[in-house]
């Protein structure tokens, strides 16, 4: 890969990588991410449809999962254009701005899923800890701010990204270790000092960790109350609502977790392991989520399924 050496000329192109090793594949492997990609897309878009124009979908969790499937559809369509010219057309460069468009999207979009996570298990928490306050503390109005103030909170939080990044001056190397830009990458590559840029990286990776274990507090608060209910089967029925928030939490939080466990440990850091969970934490999570979503809750299966007829 071109890079430049000379600490006077400062970089005009980053260049990103596909899977190391296997160049040769490249165009092969990009037909099963094209499908995955046309099948995320239309998938979501499904899913906002049906919610929008169903009447008796126009609910908490519903209005939750539109916030979520419109998350995934922004991870989607902001790593698309690189993913694909990558691995369909073998164009690696990247200009400095449109990689920090990139980024801008791909992190905020990517708090914003962790932020839906978050207040859809606070939702889960209401209606099995406190069933009776559940419509009084959560009433459209309400959910509808919430989705706002997400969505608000996650471009502010991610905003000074692409102007900070700007400031800096690239001079020594260009290449990047993802098929997708991100800010940790590109702030390596920097030959300017890039502290404000670590600490604030760190700050947001931070507020998203924050997100992860107050969802892991509410599930402990969840199972104590399931464990309390005396009958087995009343146990399960409670337990089955949480199922598919519980999918798409793990689908979500796994790559991130197995990421930081590969950067911690040493002997773990696989280049080539490591490039493919980043992929798999951009791929999978917008495939999977409303699948998941269609196949155990089922007013969105029958809906879904009656828009095509196939009921």
């Amino acid at each position: 890969m071109p890079t430049l050496n000379s600490s006077k000329v400062e970089i005009t192109t980053f260049f990103l990588i596909g899977i190391p090793g296997l160049e040769h594949f490249h165009i092969w492997i990009s037909i099963p991410i094209c499908l995955m990609y046309l099948v995320a897309i239309l998938g979501n878009c499904t899913i906002l449809f049906v919610i929008g124009t169903e009447p008796s979908l126009h609910a908490h969790m519903y209005y939750f999962l539109s916030m979520l499937a419109i998350s995934d559809l922004g991870l989607s369509l902001s790593s698309l254009p690189t993913m694909l010219w990558i691995f369909a057309l073998n164009a690696t460069g990247i200009s400095p701005n449109a990689c920090f468009a990139q980024e801008f999207f791909i992190h905020g979009f990517t708090d914003l899923e962790s932020s839906v996570l978050l207040v859809m298990s606070f939702d889960r928490f209401l209606a099995i800890c406190n069933p009776l306050r559940y419509s009084s503390i959560l009433p459209n109005a309400r959910v509808a701010k919430i989705d706002v103030a997400f969505l608000i909170k996650s471009i502010l939080l991610v905003l000074p990204f692409p102007f900070t990044l700007k400031r800096l001056t690239y001079c020594r190397k260009s290449l990047l270790s993802h098929s997708y830009c991100r800010h940790q990458d590109v702030m390596k590559l920097a030959c300017s000092d890039n502290t404000f840029n670590f600490f604030y990286g760190f700050f947001v990776v931070l507020c998203m960790r924050t997100d992860s274990v107050f969802i892991a507090v509410f599930y402990i608060f969840i199972l104590k109350t399931v464990m309390g209910i005396g009958s087995h089967k009343e146990r399960l029925k409670a337990l089955n609502t949480c199922v598919s928030h519980i999918c798409a939490v793990l689908i979500f939080y796994v790559p991130i977790i197995a990421l930081a466990s590969m950067h911690r440990f040493g002997k773990l850091k696989s280049p080539l392991a490591m490039i493919l969970i980043a992929d798999i934490f951009l791929l999978v999570p917008p495939l999977m989520n409303h699948i998941v979503y269609c196949v155990k809750t089922q007013q969105i299966r029958e809906k879904v399924l009656g828009k095509f007829g196939l009921n």
